[in-house]
């Protein structure tokens, strides 16, 4: 019926008996690519709370923040957690997960959040835009059906969470005054931590119990996080990225035009790093 949602899809959608287990059981990378995205995503609820806190007192914000997004966000944990414990049994995801978790704790803190709330908005679109980037690719990088089916329902679920952040975004730039200037600051600084701390944490993680011998092996680790960095490039859908990067500047259509080689050759700088 016109006006109302469809139902959010469920773990049990998935037909996890389906896996073409011997496929993608000896693929290292795409192993990687799995567990570190359900470590972040299952630690959802720390981030939430700060945004709410942040937030607060603008409920419609809040509400959404609690009631649909942490609730996706954590249903995506959960999903790629399963899919990790169909095809690798023997990965101990709880420990595993337990010595990440303590550890990027540290990193949710609410200073490190934007100086307004216009500006939060901002990042949390490019953020969107690049856990959007990184399914897209994850369901271009592999064959396996119900990893595809997986990986492609998440990347649809950033996405809407995009729109939602954006229309947040266009409201508080409006009370704002936020310049072109300061909101393309904001999308060049949070672009160049898409990378960040967070993904090389639960790389780290996931090592150190699927691989205990090479746990203090920087080399091994930065190795690891390199390839996962150039499957998410090799498969990146760059018009898809670039258009919902550069609309919080709501350009004209000539000027967005002649900015895109450069924002172009910026982001496949940042995933190239």
């Amino acid at each position: 019926m016109a006006g109302h949602e469809a139902p959010h899809w469920k773990i049990e959608d998935l037909e996890f008996s389906r896996i073409a287990r011997d496929e993608v059981r000896q693929d290292e990378n795409l192993f990687y690519l799995v567990a570190s995205a359900s470590f972040i995503e299952s630690g959802s609820d720390l981030y939430t709370q700060n945004l709410v806190d942040f937030f607060r007192g603008d409920d419609e914000v809040t509400e959404w923040l609690t009631h649909h997004w942490e609730a996706e966000e954590l249903q995506h944990g959960k999903a790629l957690r399963a899919y990790v414990a169909h095809v690798w049994p023997e990965f101990d995801w709880e420990t595993a997960y337990r010595g990440f978790l303590e550890e990027y704790a540290t990193y949710c803190k609410v200073e490190l959040l934007a100086p307004t709330r216009g500006l939060e908005m901002t990042a949390r679109c490019v953020v969107e835009t690049g856990t959007a980037t990184y399914y897209r690719a994850m369901a271009r990088s592999t064959a396996e059906p119900v990893l595809r089916d997986l990986a492609s329902r998440i990347a649809a679920d950033e996405v809407s969470h995009y729109k939602h952040f954006y229309r947040f975004f266009r409201r508080y730039r409006d009370e704002e005054r936020l310049s072109r200037f300061r909101v393309l600051g904001t999308i060049g600084r949070r672009t160049l931590e898409l990378k960040s701390e967070d993904a090389d944490c639960a790389i780290r993680h996931v090592a150190r119990t699927r691989s205990p011998e090479r746990a203090g092996d920087t080399a091994f680790v930065e190795q690891l996080s390199a390839r996962l960095n150039s499957t998410v490039r090799t498969n990146l859908s760059a018009g898809a990225t670039l258009k919902m990067l550069m609309r919080p500047l709501e350009l004209p259509a000539g000027v967005q035009t002649m900015i895109q080689y450069p924002v172009r050759q910026f982001m496949e700088h940042v995933f190239l790093r």
